[in-house]
C-alpha cells in the first residue's frame, strides 16, 4: 500500500471544517458572529450496517476456510456430533476474535494508505465496535475451547494467543511466519487431543498443518508488501520482497501437501500422486503473478484438496 498522508477522524474535521465570521439561521438570515448555531445531532449506524461491517471485518475468507477445516479434521478424527460441534464453535470464536483484532490493530495504518476496502476505514463500522467483537468472541472462545478437555483447550488457546501476538507485534518481525505455523501446526492437536485417551495427531498431520500455515502467511502477505514497507511493517516477506516470498510461499505449501501423501502408512494413491501433481501446476501458475491475491486464493484452494484427501487418511477404521 502506498503511503499517503493519515487522515484520522481529527485531521478530517479539522480539514472540512472552517471557522465562519457569520453564520446562516435557518430563516435564511444572517447570524452575527458569537450567535448560536443549531446543532447537529449524529446518527448512529444502522444495525444491519454495523452487522456488515463486522462480518468484513472479520476476514471471513480464511476464518470460513480454517472453521470448516477444522470440522474436516473433527469429522475424519471420529469426534462425534457434540465433539465437532464444541471444535467447530471454539475455532469459529478464535478466528471471529483474530480477524476483528487485526483490523483494529491495523487502522492507523489502513488510514495512512487510504484502505476504502477496510470496513473501519470506509466507517462501516465503528472501532468500538471491532474491538468489544474481538473482545466478546475471545471471551467465548475460552470456554469452548476448554469444553473438549484440558489440554486440547489449553492447545487450542495458544495458538489464539500466537495469532493474537501476530497481530499485536509479531508481524513486524522476522518471526511473523511463526505464530501462523504454530497456530496451525496445533489445530490438529486440538482435535486429537479431545478423543478418549487423548492421543497426539501423527507427526506427519503437525508438520503438514504447519506448513501450509507458514505458506498461508507468505501467500496472504505478497499484495501488501509495499504498502507494508510503507508503513513500517517489515515482517519476513516484506524482508525477502515478492518473488522471494511467492517461491517459498509456493514450496511451504507444496511441502505440506507431500507430507499429507506420504506420511500415513501404506502406499499413496492415485488421489495423492494427483493432487500432488495439481499443486504443484496451480502453485507454478500462481507464482507468475505474485503480487495479487492469486497465490493466496490457490493456496485455499490446496487446502480444500488436502481436506478431502485428510477425510481418506484420517477416516476412523
Amino acid at each position: 500500500m502506498p503511503a499517503r498522508t493519515p487522515q484520522t477522524p481529527e485531521t478530517t474535521a479539522s480539514a472540512d471544517t472552517t471557522a465562519p465570521d457569520e453564520m446562516t439561521a435557518p430563516d435564511g438570515t444572517t447570524a452575527p458572529p458569537g450567535a448560536d448555531a443549531p446543532t447537529r445531532t449524529a446518527l448512529p449506524a444502522a444495525p444491519t450496517t454495523t452487522v456488515t461491517g463486522l462480518l468484513a471485518a472479520c476476514h471471513p475468507l480464511p476464518a470460513a476456510a480454517v472453521t470448516l477445516f477444522s470440522a474436516a479434521l473433527a469429522a475424519a478424527a471420529g469426534r462425534g456430533l457434540p465433539g465437532a460441534a464444541v471444535t467447530v464453535g471454539a475455532v469459529a470464536a478464535g478466528q471471529l476474535s483474530v480477524g476483528w483484532c487485526n483490523d483494529r490493530a491495523d487502522l492507523r495504518r489502513d488510514l495512512a494508505t487510504g484502505r476504502r476496502d477496510k470496513p473501519l476505514v470506509a466507517g462501516t463500522v465503528s472501532a468500538a465496535a471491532v474491538t468489544r467483537s474481538a473482545a466478546l468472541a475471545l471471551l467465548l472462545c475460552v470456554p469452548l475451547s476448554l469444553a473438549g478437555g484440558l489440554l486440547a483447550g489449553a492447545v487450542h488457546l495458544v495458538g489464539v494467543a500466537a495469532a493474537w501476538a501476530y497481530n499485536l507485534r509479531l508481524k513486524s518481525t522476522a518471526a511473523s511466519w511463526a505464530p501462523y505455523a504454530l497456530a496451525f501446526g496445533l489445530l490438529p492437536a486440538f482435535v486429537t487431543l479431545g478423543l478418549p485417551g487423548a492421543p497426539w495427531p501423527p507427526p506427519w498431520l503437525t508438520a503438514a498443518a504447519a506448513l501450509l500455515g507458514a505458506g498461508a502467511h507468505f501467500a496472504n502477505v505478497l499484495p501488501d508488501i509495499e504498502d507494508d514497507l510503507a508503513t513500517g511493517v517489515v515482517g519476513l516477506p516484506q524482508r525477502l520482497g515478492v518473488r522471494r516470498s511467492a517461491t517459498l510461499a509456493a514450496l511451504l505449501v507444496l511441502g505440506s501437501t507431500a507430507a499429507l501423501i506420504a506420511g500415513p502408512p501404506g502406499p499413496v494413491t492415485a488421489y495423492g500422486w494427483g493432487l500432488l501433481a495439481a499443486t504443484a501446476a496451480a502453485l507454478l501458475l500462481a507464482a507468475r503473478r505474485p503480487a495479487g491475491r492469486l497465490p493466496f486464493l490457490t493456496t485455499m484452494a490446496v487446502a480444500a484438496a488436502d481436506v478431502v484427501l485428510l477425510l481418506v487418511e484420517l477416516r476412523p477404521s
